[in-house]
């Protein structure tokens, strides 16, 4: 029997958090690190450079030191497939170019993300990311964007060759449905950790995932388990993380996710301004909510 190889986006895909030292440089030895940690945990690849990888934060060369770190320490299978959201279509590009340089596999790319584009901003931004060479993931995230990439558009932008797959970031399994109708080849990727069943169900392929960066045996078995439809492994196991999950669809996600590495026993460390520190509830909330499912 022919074994069809995965595709570098499919599977669980981890959000990569990045490691901070006190002073708040960026401590790339960690990061190489946990790359390594979640590749033998059982993760299928890293994101880097998302919004949980506060790549609004950081330098040029910072952001290229940390795909270029992503790339180099890869196992074998190991997917890279760095964000390259940018302020205008030739930035992005300029960064998919990059990825490709150093040898990721696939790029995930935002809309533009300065103003609320029209239909035509969009399909121009993609055909200049799809330019670059690499396979390329959308990232629909209305909230951040103000760019809302409906069914009816990723089916354009798929028929024109400039996407592989859609992140789906509004928390609407509906979506999975409609795209499914519209784009049929193209792969939904779940995008918000709060969603996995429901999108998996959908017929989702991969799942572009934060807690995995804590808790990666555990998300790996949820997902596969959503997929396969064993509800009776998927649906207990989602009750109790979604008290957790659903953190990845708030403001504070990426302190609420660094956080919950630290009790984890991994470095998450702190966050560059302007994300501040948890306020003390929202810490205890977390505490409590990664104890309980420790220690089940």
């Amino acid at each position: 029997m022919t074994v069809t190889p995965r595709q570098p986006w499919h599977g669980v895909l981890v959000a990569t958090a990045l490691p901070f030292r006190a002073d708040l440089s960026v401590d790339l030895d960690r990061f190489a690190d946990h790359v390594r940690w979640l590749a033998a945990a059982g993760c299928h690849g890293v994101c880097p450079n998302g919004s949980l990888g506060e790549y609004q934060v950081l330098t040029a060369d910072e952001r290229a030191a940390v795909v270029r770190t992503a790339v180099d320490v890869a196992p074998d299978g190991f997917a890279v497939v760095p964000g390259v959201g940018a302020y205008g279509a030739f930035e992005a590009r300029r960064w998919a170019e990059a990825a490709a340089e150093a040898g990721a596999q696939a790029v995930l790319s935002l809309p533009p993300n300065t103003y609320r584009g029209d239909d035509r901003a969009v399909v121009q931004h993609y055909r200049e990311v799809a330019a670059a060479g690499l396979p390329v993931v959308a990232y629909n995230n209305p909230i951040d964007t103000k760019i809302d990439l409906q069914p009816e558009l990723l089916a354009a932008l798929h028929g024109e060759g400039l996407i592989v797959g859609v992140k789906e970031f509004t928390g609407d399994p509906r979506r999975g449905y409609r795209i499914a109708e519209l784009a049929p080849e193209l792969d939904l990727i779940i995008g918000t950790d709060d969603s996995v069943l429901e999108l998996a169900l959908a017929g989702a392929k991969g799942w572009i995932a934060g807690f995995p960066n804590s808790l990666p045996r555990l998300c790996v078995d949820l997902y596969e388990a959503a997929l396969a439809h064993d509800l009776d492994t998927a649906l207990p196991l989602y009750r109790d993380l979604h008290p957790l999950l659903r953190w990845d669809y708030r403001t504070e996600f990426v302190q609420a996710i660094k956080l919950s590495m630290d009790v984890a026993g991994r470095y998450g460390g702190p966050c560059r301004p302007p994300r501040q520190p948890l306020l003390a509830d929202q810490e205890e909330e977390i505490r409590h909510t990664m104890s309980m499912i420790m220690n089940t």
